[in-house]
Protein backbone atom coordinates (compact mmCIF):
# COMPACT_ATOMS: atom_id res chain seq x y z
CA UNK A 1 0.00 0.00 0.00
CA UNK A 2 0.83 3.68 -0.74
CA UNK A 3 0.29 5.64 2.46
CA UNK A 4 -0.90 8.96 0.70
CA UNK A 5 0.25 12.54 1.62
CA UNK A 6 -1.46 13.96 -1.22
CA UNK A 7 -3.47 17.02 0.67
CA UNK A 8 0.43 18.42 1.64
CA UNK A 9 1.93 17.80 -1.11
CA UNK A 10 -0.10 18.88 -3.81
CA UNK A 11 -0.05 22.63 -2.57
CA UNK A 12 3.72 22.28 -3.35
CA UNK A 13 3.10 20.73 -6.76
CA UNK A 14 6.20 21.63 -9.22
CA UNK A 15 4.20 23.22 -12.32
CA UNK A 16 7.44 22.60 -14.32
CA UNK A 17 7.46 18.80 -16.20
CA UNK A 18 10.79 17.05 -15.65
CA UNK A 19 12.51 15.66 -18.87
CA UNK A 20 13.09 12.33 -17.30
CA UNK A 21 10.58 9.26 -17.88
CA UNK A 22 9.88 7.50 -14.66
CA UNK A 23 9.55 3.55 -15.38
CA UNK A 24 6.99 2.56 -12.65
CA UNK A 25 6.98 -0.94 -12.16
CA UNK A 26 5.01 -3.41 -9.83
CA UNK A 27 2.72 -6.44 -9.89
CA UNK A 28 -0.26 -4.63 -8.26
CA UNK A 29 -2.39 -2.30 -10.22
CA UNK A 30 -3.38 -0.06 -7.71
CA UNK A 31 0.19 0.75 -6.58
CA UNK A 32 0.76 1.27 -10.29
CA UNK A 33 -1.70 3.90 -10.11
CA UNK A 34 -1.31 5.55 -7.34
CA UNK A 35 1.97 6.07 -7.94
CA UNK A 36 1.71 7.32 -11.35
CA UNK A 37 -0.99 9.41 -10.22
CA UNK A 38 1.08 11.49 -7.46
CA UNK A 39 4.45 11.85 -9.56
CA UNK A 40 2.76 13.29 -12.72
CA UNK A 41 1.09 15.61 -10.46
CA UNK A 42 4.51 16.10 -9.08
CA UNK A 43 5.74 17.10 -12.39
CA UNK A 44 7.20 13.70 -13.73
CA UNK A 45 5.64 11.79 -17.22
CA UNK A 46 5.25 7.77 -16.01
CA UNK A 47 5.52 4.52 -17.93
CA UNK A 48 3.36 2.22 -16.07
CA UNK A 49 3.99 -1.46 -16.25
CA UNK A 50 2.48 -4.20 -14.30
CA UNK A 51 5.18 -6.69 -14.79
CA UNK A 52 9.03 -6.88 -15.70
CA UNK A 53 8.58 -8.36 -18.71
CA UNK A 54 6.61 -5.23 -19.89
CA UNK A 55 8.95 -2.87 -18.15
CA UNK A 56 11.77 -4.26 -20.21
CA UNK A 57 9.88 -3.69 -23.30
CA UNK A 58 8.61 -0.30 -22.22
CA UNK A 59 12.79 0.68 -21.42
CA UNK A 60 13.90 -0.82 -24.60
CA UNK A 61 11.41 1.24 -27.01
CA UNK A 62 11.37 4.81 -25.39
CA UNK A 63 14.79 6.21 -25.04
CA UNK A 64 13.18 8.87 -22.31
CA UNK A 65 12.90 6.38 -19.58
CA UNK A 66 15.55 7.65 -17.32
CA UNK A 67 14.15 6.71 -13.83
CA UNK A 68 13.28 3.30 -12.27
CA UNK A 69 10.57 2.45 -9.68
CA UNK A 70 10.38 -1.11 -9.38
CA UNK A 71 9.13 -3.61 -6.85
CA UNK A 72 11.61 -6.06 -5.49
CA UNK A 73 9.41 -9.04 -5.30
CA UNK A 74 7.49 -9.81 -8.76
CA UNK A 75 6.46 -13.55 -9.82
CA UNK A 76 8.33 -13.67 -13.54
CA UNK A 77 11.45 -11.64 -12.71
CA UNK A 78 12.50 -9.72 -8.99
CA UNK A 79 13.27 -6.02 -9.14
CA UNK A 80 17.09 -6.78 -9.04
CA UNK A 81 16.83 -9.16 -12.14
CA UNK A 82 14.68 -6.40 -13.70
CA UNK A 83 17.55 -3.66 -12.99
CA UNK A 84 20.46 -5.90 -13.85
CA UNK A 85 18.63 -6.55 -17.47
CA UNK A 86 18.17 -3.05 -17.81
CA UNK A 87 21.54 -2.30 -17.73
CA UNK A 88 22.32 -5.26 -19.84
CA UNK A 89 20.32 -2.97 -22.76
CA UNK A 90 21.70 0.33 -21.78
CA UNK A 91 25.13 -0.91 -22.17
CA UNK A 92 27.47 2.44 -22.18
CA UNK A 93 25.64 4.55 -24.24
CA UNK A 94 22.62 5.55 -21.90
CA UNK A 95 22.45 5.35 -18.32
CA UNK A 96 19.50 5.05 -15.43
CA UNK A 97 18.98 5.69 -12.05
CA UNK A 98 17.31 2.91 -10.02
CA UNK A 99 14.95 3.00 -6.68
CA UNK A 100 13.64 -0.59 -5.16
CA UNK A 101 10.13 -0.50 -3.18
CA UNK A 102 10.06 -3.31 -0.87
CA UNK A 103 7.39 -5.14 1.24
CA UNK A 104 10.24 -6.83 3.70
CA UNK A 105 12.99 -5.17 5.48
CA UNK A 106 15.21 -8.26 4.61
CA UNK A 107 18.34 -6.81 4.65
CA UNK A 108 20.32 -9.16 2.82
CA UNK A 109 17.61 -8.43 0.14
CA UNK A 110 18.74 -4.73 0.27
CA UNK A 111 22.49 -5.51 0.15
CA UNK A 112 22.41 -7.69 -2.87
CA UNK A 113 20.41 -4.67 -4.56
CA UNK A 114 22.87 -2.26 -3.81
CA UNK A 115 25.29 -4.63 -4.83
CA UNK A 116 23.83 -4.58 -8.10
CA UNK A 117 23.34 -0.82 -8.73
CA UNK A 118 20.45 0.06 -7.48
CA UNK A 119 21.06 3.91 -5.99
CA UNK A 120 18.00 3.59 -3.07
CA UNK A 121 15.25 1.39 -1.69
CA UNK A 122 11.56 2.66 0.40
CA UNK A 123 9.89 0.34 2.62
CA UNK A 124 5.87 0.02 1.76
CA UNK A 125 3.88 1.70 2.77
CA UNK A 126 5.67 4.49 0.77
CA UNK A 127 5.72 7.80 2.52
CA UNK A 128 5.54 10.05 -0.75
CA UNK A 129 7.02 12.96 0.44
CA UNK A 130 10.32 11.32 0.79
CA UNK A 131 9.99 9.10 -2.71
CA UNK A 132 9.72 12.30 -3.95
CA UNK A 133 12.21 13.67 -2.17
CA UNK A 134 14.48 10.33 -3.11
CA UNK A 135 13.20 10.73 -6.56
CA UNK A 136 14.62 13.93 -7.09
CA UNK A 137 17.96 13.61 -4.88
CA UNK A 138 18.46 10.89 -8.17
CA UNK A 139 17.47 12.77 -11.26
CA UNK A 140 20.07 15.71 -9.94
CA UNK A 141 22.61 12.36 -9.53
CA UNK A 142 21.53 11.22 -13.20
CA UNK A 143 21.96 14.81 -14.81
CA UNK A 144 25.60 14.35 -13.66
CA UNK A 145 25.77 11.33 -15.06
CA UNK A 146 24.83 12.71 -18.22
CA UNK A 147 26.84 15.26 -18.27
CA UNK A 148 29.79 13.23 -18.06
CA UNK A 149 28.46 10.43 -20.58
CA UNK A 150 28.47 13.46 -23.08
CA UNK A 151 31.91 14.57 -22.00
CA UNK A 152 33.06 11.28 -22.61
CA UNK A 153 32.07 11.50 -26.08
CA UNK A 154 33.14 14.66 -26.92
CA UNK A 155 36.87 13.54 -25.62
CA UNK A 156 36.85 10.66 -27.89
CA UNK A 157 35.83 12.39 -31.02
CA UNK A 158 38.07 15.33 -30.11
CA UNK A 159 40.53 12.29 -29.77
CA UNK A 160 40.11 11.07 -32.93
CA UNK A 161 40.35 14.65 -34.81
CA UNK A 162 43.70 15.46 -32.88
CA UNK A 163 45.17 12.01 -34.23
CA UNK A 164 43.62 13.17 -37.44
CA UNK A 165 45.21 16.82 -37.80
CA UNK A 166 48.66 15.72 -36.14
CA UNK A 167 48.63 13.07 -39.43
CA UNK A 168 47.95 15.63 -42.14
CA UNK A 169 50.64 17.98 -40.43
CA UNK A 170 53.02 15.16 -40.61
CA UNK A 171 51.83 15.01 -44.55
CA UNK A 172 52.53 18.66 -45.05
CA UNK A 173 55.34 18.53 -43.81
CA UNK A 174 56.40 16.00 -45.91
CA UNK A 175 54.91 17.68 -49.32
CA UNK A 176 57.06 20.78 -47.66
CA UNK A 177 60.25 19.25 -48.23
CA UNK A 178 59.72 17.19 -51.45
CA UNK A 179 58.87 18.46 -54.77
CA UNK A 180 55.51 16.71 -57.07
CA UNK A 181 57.82 14.90 -58.94
CA UNK A 182 60.02 12.75 -56.67
CA UNK A 183 56.96 11.98 -54.06
CA UNK A 184 55.46 10.38 -57.41
CA UNK A 185 58.49 8.54 -58.36
CA UNK A 186 58.72 7.48 -54.54
CA UNK A 187 55.13 6.10 -55.25
CA UNK A 188 56.61 3.85 -57.60
CA UNK A 189 59.31 3.23 -55.99
CA UNK A 190 57.52 1.81 -53.16
CA UNK A 191 55.20 -0.42 -55.23
CA UNK A 192 58.22 -1.82 -57.11
CA UNK A 193 58.76 -4.77 -55.15
CA UNK A 194 55.10 -5.52 -55.30
CA UNK A 195 54.42 -8.62 -57.89
CA UNK A 196 52.46 -6.25 -60.29
CA UNK A 197 53.40 -3.07 -59.63
CA UNK A 198 50.81 0.09 -59.98
CA UNK A 199 51.50 3.25 -62.01
CA UNK A 200 50.59 6.22 -60.97
CA UNK A 201 49.30 8.44 -63.63
CA UNK A 202 50.57 12.78 -63.28
CA UNK A 203 47.34 13.71 -61.92
CA UNK A 204 48.12 11.99 -58.51
CA UNK A 205 51.34 14.14 -58.78
CA UNK A 206 49.81 16.47 -56.47
CA UNK A 207 48.80 14.08 -53.72
CA UNK A 208 50.81 13.85 -50.17
CA UNK A 209 52.75 10.84 -49.25
CA UNK A 210 50.14 9.69 -47.39
CA UNK A 211 47.64 10.52 -49.91
CA UNK A 212 49.47 8.77 -52.25
CA UNK A 213 49.23 5.35 -49.77
CA UNK A 214 46.07 5.45 -49.64
CA UNK A 215 45.43 5.98 -53.24
CA UNK A 216 47.85 2.75 -54.37
CA UNK A 217 46.03 0.76 -51.78
CA UNK A 218 42.41 1.33 -52.90
CA UNK A 219 43.49 0.72 -56.48
CA UNK A 220 44.60 -2.82 -55.23
CA UNK A 221 41.12 -3.24 -54.27
CA UNK A 222 41.49 -3.33 -50.39
CA UNK A 223 39.03 -2.40 -47.87
CA UNK A 224 39.28 0.92 -45.38
CA UNK A 225 39.75 -1.53 -42.42
CA UNK A 226 42.82 -3.30 -44.32
CA UNK A 227 44.48 0.09 -45.41
CA UNK A 228 43.67 1.14 -41.64
CA UNK A 229 45.95 -1.95 -40.61
CA UNK A 230 48.77 -1.67 -43.23
CA UNK A 231 49.63 1.74 -42.89
CA UNK A 232 48.47 2.03 -38.57
CA UNK A 233 46.18 4.56 -39.12
CA UNK A 234 42.22 4.90 -37.40
CA UNK A 235 39.54 3.24 -40.27
CA UNK A 236 38.18 6.99 -39.89
CA UNK A 237 41.22 8.81 -41.06
CA UNK A 238 41.54 6.43 -44.11
CA UNK A 239 38.12 7.32 -44.93
CA UNK A 240 39.32 10.90 -44.25
CA UNK A 241 42.13 10.25 -47.07
CA UNK A 242 40.23 8.38 -49.03
CA UNK A 243 37.59 11.60 -49.28
CA UNK A 244 40.73 13.90 -49.93
CA UNK A 245 42.13 12.04 -52.93
CA UNK A 246 38.86 12.22 -54.77
CA UNK A 247 38.50 15.84 -54.42
CA UNK A 248 42.03 16.59 -55.33
CA UNK A 249 41.73 14.08 -58.25
CA UNK A 250 38.28 15.13 -59.09
CA UNK A 251 36.80 12.11 -59.17
CA UNK A 252 33.54 10.88 -58.40
CA UNK A 253 34.19 8.09 -56.05
CA UNK A 254 36.05 4.72 -54.94
CA UNK A 255 35.29 2.78 -57.72
CA UNK A 256 36.56 5.55 -60.14
CA UNK A 257 39.69 5.77 -58.01
CA UNK A 258 40.83 2.27 -58.33
CA UNK A 259 39.92 2.06 -62.13
CA UNK A 260 42.45 4.89 -62.57
CA UNK A 261 44.91 3.28 -60.55
CA UNK A 262 44.05 -0.60 -61.53
CA UNK A 263 46.90 -2.26 -63.78
CA UNK A 264 44.37 -4.65 -65.43
CA UNK A 265 42.77 -1.30 -66.67
CA UNK A 266 45.05 0.24 -68.42
CA UNK A 267 43.19 2.04 -71.40
CA UNK A 268 40.18 2.93 -68.93
CA UNK A 269 42.84 3.91 -66.54
CA UNK A 270 43.60 6.74 -69.53
CA UNK A 271 40.03 7.45 -70.24
CA UNK A 272 39.16 7.82 -66.41
CA UNK A 273 42.47 10.18 -65.62
CA UNK A 274 42.05 12.38 -68.58
CA UNK A 275 40.07 15.86 -67.62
Amino acid sequence: MVNRRLARTESHVNKLTSQMKVLVVDDQPLIVEELCEFLENSGYRCVPCESARQAVDCFNRDPDISLVLCDLHMPDMDGIQLVQELQRLAGRQRVFEAIMLTGQSDKQDVIKAMRAGIADYYQKPIDLDELLEGLQRQEVALQERQKNLHLGHLNQKLQFLSESIDDLYQDLDKVRRKPAASRAEESLDEGSSDADPIEVPAIFNQLSPRQLDVARLVGKGQTNYQIACELGITENTVKLYVSQVLRLTHMHNRTQLALALSPSNSGLRQRVTAH
